[in-house]
């Protein structure tokens, strides 16, 4: 007799056993399974011949594009926002938490354990007597009344719903897609944040060449104050040729300080970029690398699939299409398993006695059979929202297609725009001397002066900022394509 809870564990452990093989066996994932969605795309770019779009591959490396600018400092500062950049902390942790969502799911898959253990100690009262309380645990004395008794249990039970139908498959494919879309969400940012710092930086750099223009405008201005001054003292030239001098001095200084506010709100912003209060974070001024990458020509067409807000559209169309399924499988039955094995005794001493021992196992199937059409209505909402993902992936890829062609093209007109710009800064520096010249000898009127100095100053800013637009475009480009030119 002493072998007979041996051999009822066994029993119960092979019937367990069967019924989960067989309800693994007769699983299967209801719901339609994935199949990435068509995308409206052209053969090649119109504005960069030998380009073509292609599919999200954002796992491909992109490389410290950045370093393609050749700056020193800009590829220090770039180095900080990787670790710094507080937005990228955030989708770093969104990311781990998406991962965890995973892992949650995945342990659906498998039975629930639980070990169990207590003590109970209860009697009733009755009128009159003693009761005493003996050291092995039993009672003796009282009148009147019921005595005390102890019980005592431990058990190991487990419960599993297999996952029949697929319902929990699903969930976890649709999790995954959440995680992968999560870590295309960080490219993202960390893309954007190092685009924006680009950004930032150039444009730091292109009011620092504003700002030693400026100033040497002022003190070009100021010299002109003095020669209008000189022959006005001299009775020469009229007091409007000092007035108007005043005012354009007074306008320089004006734009100088101007500039100088525009270079504190870029160096804010970077510092902001980089995690730094800005409060602690000085760049100091320093000359312009004016270096812009060479697009090259027939670039492959996998540089477009690692543009992390495809990967993650297209990988919330997995999701949405998961989720299908998911409501599909409440049609079907659920079945849980379950299943224990214990002991229970009045006294602690003998608890695991093989005589005490208890088991039990069984299985349970619950089937919803009206509901109103409720779960109809959940699969049609979940296939409403795939319909929805589909479209809203399909806009994403109609934008970065128009983002690419509006940045080759950019990049072509700028490239000519910053020659021109150059030459009429040059003409017009050389048209400047010629009429201060011209003034001193007192065969121009200071208006031509004026309108000469002026003219040579707006060239001259403007041939300083299409260079930057160079560079924020090449940028904007390099975004565009997902993080620089290289490609496996």
């Amino acid at each position: 007799m002493k072998h007979a809870p041996f051999r009822s564990v066994a029993l119960f452990h092979s019937a367990g056993m069967a019924l989960m093989s067989a309800a693994a066996l007769a699983g299967c994932a209801v719901g339609p399974n994935y199949v990435r969605p068509s995308a409206p795309i052209s053969p090649t770019f119109k504005e960069a011949a030998g380009w073509s779009p292609a599919a999200p591959a954002d796992t491909l490396d992109r490389g410290d594009w950045w370093t393609l600018f050749g700056d020193p400092t800009l590829n220090a500062l770039a180095a900080k926002v990787q670790v710094s950049n507080q937005n990228i902390i955030a989708a770093e942790a969104a990311y781990r938490e998406a991962r965890a969502v995973v892992s949650q799911q995945r342990a659906s898959l498998f039975p629930t354990v639980n070990l169990t253990g207590s003590g109970n100690r209860s009697g009733s009262g009755g009128g009159g007597g003693t009761l005493i309380v003996n050291p092995d645990g039993s009672t003796s004395g009282g009148s009147g009344g019921g005595g005390a008794r102890s019980t005592y249990r431990a058990s190991i039970g487990a419960t599993w719903e297999p996952d029949v139908w697929g319902r929990i498959r699903r969930s976890i494919e649709g999790s995954k897609a959440l995680a992968e879309a999560s870590a295309a969400d960080l490219a993202a940012a960390r893309l954007s944040a190092q685009g924006e710092l680009a950004t930032d930086y150039f444009g730091l750099r292109e009011i620092d060449a504003e700002i030693a223009m400026d100033q040497a405008t002022v003190a070009a201005y100021q010299r002109a104050l003095t020669i209008a001054q000189n022959r006005y003292n001299a009775a020469i030239a009229p007091k409007s040729d000092v007035l108007q001098a005043q005012t354009q001095l007074f306008n320089a200084q004006s734009d100088l300080a101007g500039a100088q506010q525009q270079r504190a709100n870029f160096e804010h912003a970077i510092a902001v970029l980089i995690g730094e209060a800005p409060g602690n974070f000085t760049l100091p001024a320093a000359p312009w690398t004016e270096t812009v990458p060479d697009v090259p020509p027939g670039l492959p067409s996998t540089l477009l699939q690692r543009r992390p807000d495809i990967a993650a559209a297209e990988r919330r169309v997995q999701n949405a299409n998961a989720q299908i399924g998911v409501q599909t499988a409440a049609y079907f039955p659920d079945l849980t398993l379950t299943g224990s094995y214990g002991f229970a005794a009045s006294e602690l001493g003998h608890l695991f006695s093989s005589a005490n021992s208890l088991w039990s196992y069984g299985a349970s199937i619950a089937e919803t059979i009206f509901d109103a059409g409720a779960r109809r209505a959940r699969v049609n909402q979940a296939k409403a929202a795939h319909d929805q993902a589909v479209a809203q992936y399909r806009e994403t890829v109609l934008e970065a297609l128009q983002d690419v062609e509006d940045q080759l093209a950019a990049t072509r007109i700028l490239a000519r725009q910053s020659d021109l710009r150059r030459q009429a800064s040059a003409a017009a520096d050389q048209a400047e001397q010629i009429v201060g010249n011209q003034y001193k000898a007192g065969t121009v009127d200071y208006a031509a002066v004026i309108a000469a100095q002026t003219t040579a100053y707006q060239a001259r800013r403007a041939m300083a900022q299409a260079a930057a637009q160079r560079q924020t475009t090449a940028v904007a480009l390099i975004q565009s394509l997902g993080g620089g030119w290289k490609a496996p």
